[in-house]
């Protein structure tokens, strides 16, 4: 029998307006036994039925929603039915851009709490970073392989957060065979994504189209990709006509396969650079030895955690956007980046407008950039939305 989980009076508002979390403080007491991850049904202080989801004991999140529908039982065909909607939402996307690697489902946003699926090509590569994810994991592959007959599956719940969900990480084949690496096709770029060992699922497929915006902007400048990972910001550049691109990283096999996507497209290899170097550091050096560039892509990793490291955080941007305006020409073009979902886009745009009057430099800001559109925002999870990008023309 499904356990009942009563919230306290006046703390249903969120449930009745979708949104999927249910903190530890709404929680006003349980009816039944229930385990980690197991289903619960949500109701208010009197009793009316809310929303049916997954318990985790560990989180201060401590129930997610899986459905709102009372009549909706969390089966095989529950996840089936998700998957084929959250296709059907990328159907125009995959059709128009003639890509073969795009995320399938994006967690709360698709109706999935803590469920990311990427498919790469035939491979399919899922992290399950929650509870009820967790203790679902048969019934997603079984749906998995119904709506993909011809994909494997790898599980790369590798990742830090699953800790707060009191589960371990984990790397593991769940169906077929899995290759060390594939190539996928993005706007006629061909990549190599790093399926065992690569950043998050492999690679960042929510910069797609902010890569090819890049390469509008790339035609005859000199470019310094930053964080540059494997470099697909660099391949777009000199697909765009970019004069030099400097693929700058702290991994040597990040920038190795960099090399080798430039190798595969058949781009001008002679116009590429490839630094070893923390970018902060590189940053003052090219100040310090006067270097300039015309264009300059800073895309770095999260640096807000949480809510408590947002002051940090806003220093750590602040800081690296005034060092690359310092080292743009006259009329450079500035990419700029943060994936921080703590992080608003106002007060990433507040940090970049300070970071110029620090830098000396007058700034505008010429476009502004976002997720990648299988990366859907759903208007009752606004959590959703968390890559905000700015395009920056600096005097």
């Amino acid at each position: 029998m499904t356990a009942t989980l009563i919230l306290q009076p006046t703390r249903e508002k969120s449930l009745r307006r979708k949104h999927p979390w249910v903190f530890a403080s709404a929680i006003k007491e349980f009816k039944g036994t229930v385990r980690n991850g197991d289903t619960v049904d949500i109701v208010s202080s009197e009793g009316a039925f809310l929303g049916r989801g997954a318990w985790s004991a560990k989180s201060q999140i401590q129930a997610r929603v899986w459905t709102f529908d009372e009549k909706e039982s969390i089966d095989n065909s529950f996840f089936l039915r998700r998957i084929e909607q959250a296709m059907a939402l990328r159907k125009d996307m995959i059709e128009e851009q003639n890509t073969t690697g795009y995320r399938v489902v994006a967690g709360e946003s698709d109706g999935l709490p803590g469920v990311t699926i990427d498919k790469y090509d035939s491979v399919l590569v899922c992290q399950l970073l929650s509870a009820g994810a967790d203790k679902h994991r048969g019934k997603i592959v079984w749906a998995l392989k119904k709506y993909f007959p011809d994909c494997s599956i790898l599980e790369r719940s590798d990742v830090a957060v699953r800790a707060k969900e009191g589960l371990e990480q984990l790397v593991q084949t769940l169906h077929g065979e899995i290759p060390d690496e594939i190539v996928i096709k993005e706007n006629d770029l061909n990549i190599i994504v790093d399926l065992k060992r690569g950043h998050k699922t492999g690679f960042y497929l929510d910069q797609r189209d902010n890569r090819q915006l890049a390469a509008q902007y790339a035609k005859d400048k000199t470019v310094l990709n930053c964080f540059s990972y494997t470099g697909t910001f660099a391949s777009y550049a000199l697909k765009g006509g970019a004069k030099h691109v400097i693929n700058l990283d702290v991994s040597d096999s990040a920038l190795e396969t960099a090399k080798r996507n430039i190798e595969i497209n058949d781009l001008p290899l002679e116009k590429v650079s490839f630094v070893d170097q923390d970018v902060f550091r590189a940053l003052r050096d090219y100040k310090k030895a006067g270097k300039r560039f015309d264009m300059i892509v800073l895309d770095p990793p999260k640096f807000v955690d949480s809510k408590a490291s947002l002051n940090r955080a806003c220093r750590g941007y602040k800081d690296i956007n005034m060092l690359a305006m310092q080292i743009l020409n006259p009329g450079g073009i500035l990419f700029t980046f943060s994936c921080s979902g703590l992080l608003s886009a106002e007060l990433f745009q507040k940090v970049v407008a300070d970071a110029a009057l620090d830098a000396q430099r007058t700034v505008h800001f010429v476009q502004r950039m976002t997720q990648a559109a299988d990366h859907p925002v759903s208007s009752n999870y606004p959590e959703g939305f968390y890559l905000k990008g700015l395009v920056c023309r600096v005097s």
